[in-house]
């Protein structure tokens, strides 16, 4: 960025930030109205006391893909929505679970543990 305008970075990332919500309110709202308020994982059904922890997952993962008729949407809860995304990592190998591909570690770090302490030992 150049010196004469500082605060252009800010207002340009402000600006994505408040399209990103505007776009989000326009395909949340349109979820809520299709969609009854129930986790499409566990089931656990929705109020407007707490309707907040019920969130639009978008089912290929493509935030920009909004069809009106919601047929890449789907309601789950936080807590299916962030499974459904760390499953997402992982399967891309993103992830910070183990994949099947991934091989075991061959350290040992308490190997020889056993003989050391004995040497250590008073003999009795």
């Amino acid at each position: 960025m150049s010196a004469k305008d500082p605060g252009k970075l800010d207002r340009i990332v402000a600006e994505a930030r408040r399209a990103a919500e505007r776009r989000e309110r326009g395909y949340r709202e349109q979820a809520l109205k299709i969609y009854p308020w129930i986790c499409g994982r566990c089931a656990r059904e929705f109020t407007r006391a707490n309707v907040r922890e019920l969130t639009v997952h978008h089912r290929d993962h493509n935030h920009d893909n909004n069809p009106t008729d919601g047929s890449n949407w789907e309601l789950l809860c936080l807590y299916c929505h962030d499974n459904e995304h760390q499953r997402q990592l992982v399967a891309a190998g993103g992830g910070s679970g183990s994949s099947a591909g991934s091989r075991a570690s061959t350290y040992t770090p308490f190997a020889g543990l056993k003989e050391l302490l004995a040497k250590k030992q008073p003999a009795k």
